[in-house]
């Protein structure tokens, strides 16, 4: 399993919201490319970044700040955050970025995802941000009328290959990750699946490791010091 720590952008600052709520951010770190050399420095080989603005407004105002971070790092990355036109797909492709994340624009607009899906299937991931069991959307400020199961089986269906399963509930609530709906979908679907919400203890890894998961997320765990980044890489390594 690879372990994808997470920078989240806001203002070209590395910042934290509480279950997605943007009235509760934390500001960790005024210079995000620091902090993407230390995942690479305690031996991270992927990186998960989101753009909190573009996610809100469906722009790219963090682009130079993704930029640097690729050409800075030698880690896999992948972004979402408003990506809703080829155009920015392409931009952030052109750009360096392994993977692009659709999270929206793949509940709303079927025919861009599978547009998207057409020409970049092995760069594109969709995120289910999961809200009271319904998909979310717009940065996780409405719930769609999509339950997370019907959601997912409609991906697999389109042909998509990779999801990024995010329960908002436990998202930097640091209360454990949500084990059972990751067991779930795992069991259910034969997509390349990514744990993201609420992966804050050793533990975590661990089971998430056992399930065969291919990716898990950790954020506000690494910026509080409660994961050690370097044992959850080799924990999911050697799993």
């Amino acid at each position: 399993m690879y372990i994808f720590p997470a920078i989240d952008l806001y203002e070209k600052k590395a910042v934290r919201l509480y279950k997605g709520d943007y009235e509760k951010m934390t500001v960790y770190s005024e210079n995000p490319r620091e902090i993407a050399r230390d995942f690479a420095n305690k031996g991270a080989s992927h990186i998960h970044i989101v753009d909190l603005e573009g996610a809100k407004f469906g722009t790219t105002p963090n682009l130079e700040t993704v930029k640097e971070i690729i050409d800075e790092t030698p880690l896999y990355s992948e972004i979402g955050g408003g990506i809703r036109t080829m155009e920015t797909v392409e931009k952030y492709l052109g750009i360096g970025v392994d993977r692009v994340i659709l999270g929206t624009a793949a509940v709303t607009d079927e025919e861009f995802l599978k547009a998207v899906c057409h020409k970049y299937a092995d760069r594109l991931a969709v995120g289910v941000d999961i809200k009271d069991g319904f998909v979310a959307i717009k940065g996780w400020t409405e719930k769609s009328s999509l339950t997370c199961f019907d959601f997912c089986e409609k991906m697999q269906a389109l042909g998509v290959s990779a999801l990024i399963c995010t329960d908002i509930s436990r998202d930097g609530a640091m209360r454990g990750t949500n084990l059972e709906l990751y067991r779930e979908l795992s069991e259910k679907f034969s997509m390349k699946i990514t744990a993201s919400g609420g992966v804050s203890t050793l533990y975590d890894v661990e089971e998430l490791t056992k399930m065969k998961l291919w990716g898990a997320i950790i954020g506000k765990a690494y910026y509080t010091g409660d994961i050690d980044l370097e044992e959850a890489v080799r924990i999911a390594k050697n799993g």
